[in-house]
């Protein structure tokens, strides 16, 4: 949000530092009604292309962080599997995405736009007991960002629960960042993707 009024500010220094200083061509019949009509001075068309190359921009990184998220969410409901998610499904929906969107806009806005094209979701996540769900890549610095993870956690006279939570590059991957837990069943739940 910062990122883009210091744009806005700069648009408007640069445009009010150059006013004046583009002399527009000199019509031959400058009394020509016609030519009059629809000429545009040059400061309204320079703050039109400005406005739409500010929206091209916004576009570009909102898409970009449209597409991770969408990735990334996609990855989650593989890790899953259908046998879990026939059974999580309402929760997981109402609970758990919202909260991982909410992480990765959070994490995609402190990233620079031009830089978020370096960015990409991994698409392997651990079968069987692990909990790696997807990884937030940097293919430039070749670094991994954040880790998404599930873990299951048995709570004696409850039963099993799904505990979501990420790390980030910041401390290590050290601190659990907590997105929620779904509860299972006091079955044991079947192994990740599990079809």
């Amino acid at each position: 949000m910062m990122k883009v009024w210091m744009r806005k500010l700069f648009v408007s220094v640069i445009a009010v530092l150059t006013l004046g200083l583009y002399v527009p061509p000199t019509f031959v019949d400058a009394n020509n009604a016609e030519e009059k009509d629809t000429y545009i001075p040059s400061n309204q068309n320079d703050s039109i292309s400005i406005e739409n190359f500010e929206a091209e921009h916004e576009t570009t990184e909102q898409s970009i962080i449209e597409q991770l998220t969408k990735k990334a969410l996609n990855q989650t409901k593989t890790k899953l599997g259908s046998k879990i998610m026939q059974q999580v499904d309402e929760e997981f929906t109402a609970v758990i995405l919202p909260k991982i969107e909410e992480e990765l806009q959070f994490i995609f806005a402190n990233v620079e736009q031009d830089h978020l094209t370096h960015f990409q979701i991994t698409e392997n996540p651990a079968a069987g007991y692990g909990e790696r769900i997807f990884n937030i890549f940097d293919y430039e610095t070749n670094q991994t960002v954040a880790k998404f993870h599930i873990r299951r956690e048995y709570r004696p006279l409850e039963g099993h629960w799904f505990i979501f939570h990420y790390h980030l590059v910041d401390d290590q991957f050290e601190t659990h960042y907590p997105l929620g837990d779904i509860f299972w069943d006091k079955n044991t739940p079947p192994k990740w993707m599990t079809h």
